[in-house]
């Protein structure tokens, strides 16, 4: 068993900044595991926004790079967001599994890579 359990979302206008939290708990859990925020907006298909390896390898969407950062402390889970922008508007979910590696290194890989997933925390930007 493992439980994700993300914190941090609220509402920003845009150009501002927020620090998304998901806490990993459970027997289950291994610090192996790769982690990842996806994000989901209404009427969207889940995406992957950033993903972070245990060796510390890092990837991002394209429409995030330069504004988020993502990053972990043990267990715990973090993204930096800044610059917001209206379109960030969704709910954001943190999941963990094995890890992506294509030819290029370490990817996001897609909702179906992940086997745990937290509950969500919504992030509202305002133009």
């Amino acid at each position: 068993q493992v439980e994700l359990v993300e914190s941090g979302g609220g509402s920003v206008q845009a150009g501002g900044s927020l620090r998304l939290s998901c806490a990993a708990s459970g027997d289950g859990y291994n610090s192996a595991y790769s982690m990842a925020w996806f994000r989901q907006a209404p009427g969207k298909e889940r995406e992957g926004v950033a993903a972070i390896d245990s060796d510390g390898s890092t990837n991002y969407a394209d429409s995030v790079k330069g504004r988020f950062t993502i990053s972990q402390d043990n267990a715990i889970l973090y993204l930096q967001m800044s610059s917001l922008k209206p379109e960030d508007t969704a709910m954001y979910y943190c999941a963990a599994g094995a890890g992506v590696y294509k030819d290029y290194g370490f990817d996001i890989g897609s909702e179906g890579d992940y086997g745990y997933w937290g509950q969500g925390t919504q992030v509202t930007v305002s133009s």
